[in-house]
């Protein structure tokens, strides 16, 4: 079985919290009993999250062997330029290493839904959206890569992992996927 879920934001990638207070979790939105992550998305990030109960499957989409392609709808604080814009495409230097090139460009403000809490608006500050692939998935790499080009990352969204699509999914939503052999 493989779920496409849309994680709202503040909610945990997890089925329980032991943290004071507890935090929201995936256990909030009527999941089938025996899923779990196929990777992550962070507290604060919202978007496609894959979920499954075959660990072979799990594997192939998270194994950075794999590399599956992950899209995410990034809103970063700043002007992109184009040298930004190169260095992502390039691969940046983070504290853990370079990273792969990734695709990047930038993008008209996307239809999606509104965030609660909403993100900060500062009049004297612009800011952009950008569309960013990546093919690993380090921990917060993506907020991580934006802030090492100076577009400091304010909303996150991943839309797409491989071929898997989030597509008319609103936040706390879920739809059951065909699991292909090939992912």
């Amino acid at each position: 079985m493989l779920i496409a879920f849309n994680k709202p934001y503040g909610v945990l990638c997890q089925f329980t919290d032991a943290g004071r207070p507890p935090r929201p979790t995936l256990a909030g939105f009527g999941l089938p009993v025996g899923v779990y992550a196929a990777g992550r998305l962070d507290f604060d990030s919202e978007g496609l999250l894959l979920l499954t109960d075959d660990g072979a499957l799990a594997h192939r989409l998270t194994d950075p062997r794999h590399k599956q392609p992950k899209t995410y709808r990034v809103q970063v604080e700043g002007d992109p330029g184009e040298s930004q814009l190169q260095a992502l495409r390039d691969g940046v230097q983070l504290n853990d290493g370079p990273t792969l090139p990734a695709r990047a460009r930038r993008i008209d403000p996307p239809d999606l839904w509104p965030r609660d809490p909403p993100v900060r608006f500062r009049k004297t500050v612009p800011d952009a959206w950008l569309e960013l692939t990546i093919h690993e998935g380090r921990n917060r790499q993506v907020r991580r890569m934006t802030a090492a080009v100076g577009l400091p990352t304010l909303r996150l969204v991943r839309v797409a992992v491989g071929g898997h699509l989030l597509a008319g999914l609103l936040p706390g939503q879920w739809r059951e996927r065909q699991a292909t052999r090939k992912v």
